[in-house]
């Protein structure tokens, strides 16, 4: 219910455990190729890298003893060596540097995942927009009717979020999953004058970022990685949320192509994708926050806040997976009742062009007083269960001002849309621009 498979895949205990042992063979590669180690030694380590050679369970069970899974697998890793192999195995490297590259490692093939279940759920959006860029609809604010807008702008809004969510992942994907090599303190001592040239040579070997130094207790990307994910998850999230609010039985206007039933009522039709994104993007922000508590640490070497950012990162990439995947569905599911949206806009009788009506007067009478009169025009329509246009036409000091078509054209939820259309195009004239990219 909160991974996707493919996201439990490669978040995996075995996943983790094949992303250090990469570590291991493209460090192995990159001293060869700077004459530190023997080219065969380094053939025979990456021959031995394969997850499927190490007992997982056994390693994570024997990690207690030294608060980190590397040890044992480095002990593991040289008992199915060589001799001439042995002595150049995790050369010049520690135990973060393993499990931070892995981390990058992880990190970006999840990424992947989610980037592109993001773009397929803003195509979705984007087809939404402009299909119901005239599906007039009530917007509502603090839970309350306000003015008319169209669906299709409400579309607009999800997909904006959307691109920015996959812009700011892609970068941290592109740019920011580095290597992290720097051996016991950050010095690369043991490597003498080759460190720089082995970082050079690991980062492209893995083809991540090149950091500039070591970032052993600077944690800037993985607080970036945690605030990106848990920015998409709140994009996510409000769409979930909006779809919820638009399918309750009251309300009517949206319903998910697979509606889920209930236990104990037949009749329920429940907006299940919507509650499972939104129950895994509201266990996000914790997610995020622990990452950024995590992030001052002691000296060159944290004492047990590094170890706290393995699971919490973890099961943020799962859980953005998920709400990723379900929410393109979700859209591509997603049915609009454009009848009962424009049922909703009429409830209040025409109270909510209360704003345009005064907007037409404001010449004559000015703000305050244009104001009040809509105001004494509202609460008599209500009293009386008549429109609001039928009080304007009714009330001398408006026909002085206006006439009728002036009335009914100030009380047509179609005439007071502002921007909508022109905010709708700019969003999919955005969305392919960065289709293009």
């Amino acid at each position: 219910m909160f991974s996707t498979p493919a996201a439990a895949e490669r978040t995996s205990a075995g996943a983790w455990l094949q992303a250090m042992l990469d570590f291991e063979s493209a460090l192995a590669a990159a001293q060869a190729a700077a004459g530190v180690v023997p080219r065969a030694a380094a053939e025979e380590i990456a021959r031995c890298c394969r997850a499927e050679l190490f007992d997982v369970d056994s390693i994570a069970e024997r990690a207690v003893s030294s608060a980190t899974p590397v040890i044992p697998l480095v002990r593991d890793l040289s008992a199915v060596l060589g001799e001439d192999a042995k002595p150049h195995v995790h050369r010049g490297a520690t135990s973060q540097d393993v499990i931070d590259t892995a981390a990058m490692l992880v990190a970006r093939d999840v990424l992947g995942l989610i980037i592109g279940d993001l773009r397929a759920a803003a195509d979705e959006c984007a087809r939404l927009a402009e299909q119901h860029r005239g599906t007039i609809m009530i917007a509502r604010s603090l839970l309350q009717q306000a003015l008319p807008t169209t669906f299709g702008n409400r579309c607009a809004t999800w997909l904006v979020s959307l691109d920015e969510a996959v812009t700011a992942l892609e970068r941290m994907r592109r740019e920011r999953l580095a290597v992290q090599f720097g051996g016991a303190a950050g010095t690369l001592a043991a490597l003498g004058s080759d460190g720089v040239r082995v970082l050079g040579l690991l980062a492209a070997e893995l083809e991540l970022a090149e950091p500039v130094a070591p970032w052993h207790t600077d944690r800037t990307r993985v607080a970036e990685l945690a605030g990106a994910l848990g920015t998409a998850a709140g994009a996510l999230g409000k769409i979930a949320l909006d779809v919820e609010l638009h399918a309750q039985t009251e309300v009517g206007e949206l319903t998910e192509g697979e509606a889920g039933g209930s236990s104990a009522m037949p009749h329920k039709q429940n907006p299940v994708s919507a509650v499972l994104v939104t129950a895994a993007t509201k266990r996000v922000p914790g997610l995020v926050a622990t990452l950024l508590a995590a992030m001052p640490q002691e000296h060159e070497r944290a004492a047990g806040t590094w170890q706290s950012e393995w699971e919490p990162l973890t099961e943020l990439l799962r859980l953005v997976a998920a709400a990723s995947a379900r929410t393109r569905r979700l859209l591509a599911g997603l049915r609009t009742r454009p009848e009962q949206m424009a049922a909703n806009l009429d409830l209040t009788r025409g109270l909510v062009m209360a704003e345009s009506a005064a907007g037409r007067l404001v010449d004559a009478l000015g703000r305050t007083e244009a104001q009040d009169l809509v105001g004494q025009l509202c609460r008599r329509a209500v009293l009386e269960g008549t429109t609001l246009r039928e009080e304007l036409l009714a009330e001398q000091r408006v026909r002085q001002v206006l006439s009728e078509d002036e009335v009914v054209a100030a009380t047509e939820p179609s005439d007071y849309l502002g921007s909508a259309h022109a905010f709708v195009d700019r969003a999919l004239t955005a969305h392919a621009e960065l289709e293009e990219r």
